[in-house]
């Protein structure tokens, strides 16, 4: 998975005004807090609500509200909560081959994460190291 594939997870060209090219970048962008918006983009991606991606994300919905209506930015710990189920979704993208298919998967039970569905597992690292270890399997053919 590479730095584009997150940042078009993120919105891409329309989210961030320079082009994000390597890890620094982002990381840049991270600390200075992205956009409210990608919110709802990841959203979108994920067919789901704003309230629920914001409640794993651990954002109030009257924040989120307010955030969205003024364009403000993300805190630096928002920010890096969201780069990290943004990095989720680029990862089950290139596995499973679309973002529809990705966003299924995201949203089923999983056996192989004793039947939670991988997006209840997003709000915290352990679990987004979880989650992404059952993708590698699935991209190495594992049987999990």
């Amino acid at each position: 998975m590479s730095i584009a594939e997150i940042v078009a997870v993120l919105g891409g060209a329309k989210t961030f005004r320079r082009r994000i090219r390597t890890t620094d970048d982002l990381a840049r962008q991270v600390r200075s807090g992205l956009p409210a918006s990608t919110i709802a983009l990841l959203a979108d991606t994920l067919s789901l609500r704003r309230t629920q991606v914001a409640e794993r994300l651990s954002i109030p919905p009257r924040t989120l509200s307010r955030r969205l209506a003024t364009q403000s930015r993300l805190t630096h710990e928002e920010s890096d909560r969201t780069l990290r189920m943004a990095r989720v979704v680029a990862l089950a993208q290139e596995i499973l081959g679309s973002s529809e298919k990705a966003s299924r998967w995201i949203n089923s039970p999983n056996r192989a994460l004793a039947g939670s569905r991988p997006f209840d597992l997003l709000d915290t690292d352990v679990g987004v190291r979880s989650v992404e270890e059952v993708l590698e399997r699935i991209a190495y053919g594992v049987y999990s």
